[in-house]
């Protein structure tokens, strides 16, 4: 059963609300105050887990492959989460006339948006995706984020057909009160091509109209190969 159909009940708190300005602001104040770190070339759903910093980590005895060398990067157009049962499209976002980046419209709830003044997927560095986590009437794409594991893989198909595997080694829940630029944009280990998925995670507050935290999903490049699809 799909996160769409599965029944209220089920689903976590905060569901059936678009990711919030106030949610994209805290994202976009943290890739702010990180800068330069992010420039080109720089080296089943369950719901989301609160506190100031939770974190599923890297448990023991979770097997994970040796990194991959950073490549040129991709375009990213495509990006597939199997555990999850994502495969959405990637857009291209860069800079809103207030100089904020612009995240994916509210009315692309199935899109995902590339950070693409930043670093490309593949090459060194860290590369960002985002998404919304729900709708006014339904899941959106990020949904299930929370639910994802280290070990798990993620893979991102570039505009050249390229297909670039990376798996998940990390999985944490930053509160806005706590939101650290660093461990969010900055690279977990140096020389190696990174990957950031991120979207709304804690519980919804009313009065603020927002979420109260973010979730943020880790991996690291350590494969590459062709689609062979069009």
């Amino acid at each position: 059963m799909s996160a769409e159909d599965a029944p209220a009940a089920s689903r976590p708190a905060g569901s059936g609300r678009l990711l919030t300005g106030v949610a994209w602001a805290v994202l976009l104040l943290g890739l702010s105050l990180w800068g330069r770190g992010l420039t080109e070339g720089s080296g089943g759903s369950s719901a989301p887990t609160t506190g100031d910093v939770a974190a599923v980590g890297r448990p023991l005895g979770v097997p994970l492959p040796p990194a991959h060398e950073p490549q040129k990067g991709v375009r990213p157009q495509r990006v597939d989460v199997p555990s999850i049962g994502v495969t959405a499209p990637v857009v291209e976002r860069g800079l809103d006339a207030s100089g904020a980046v612009d995240p994916p419209p509210y009315d692309w709830p199935a899109t995902v948006g590339w950070y693409g003044n930043g670093t490309r997927p593949g090459a060194a560095g860290v590369a960002l995706l985002v998404g919304h986590v729900d709708t006014e009437s339904k899941p959106a794409v990020f949904y299930g984020l929370s639910a994802t594991r280290p070990g798990e893989r993620i893979r991102v198909t570039g505009a050249d057909g390229s297909d670039l595997e990376f798996t998940v080694d990390d999985v944490q829940v930053f509160t806005r009160e706590r939101f650290d630029p660093q461990k969010v944009y900055g690279p977990r280990e140096s020389d190696r091509a990174e990957l950031r998925l991120i979207t709304c995670g804690g519980t919804y507050d009313k009065k603020a109209r927002t979420y109260t935290a973010n979730v943020v999903v880790s991996a690291y490049l350590t494969g590459t190969g062709s689609s062979g699809r069009s």
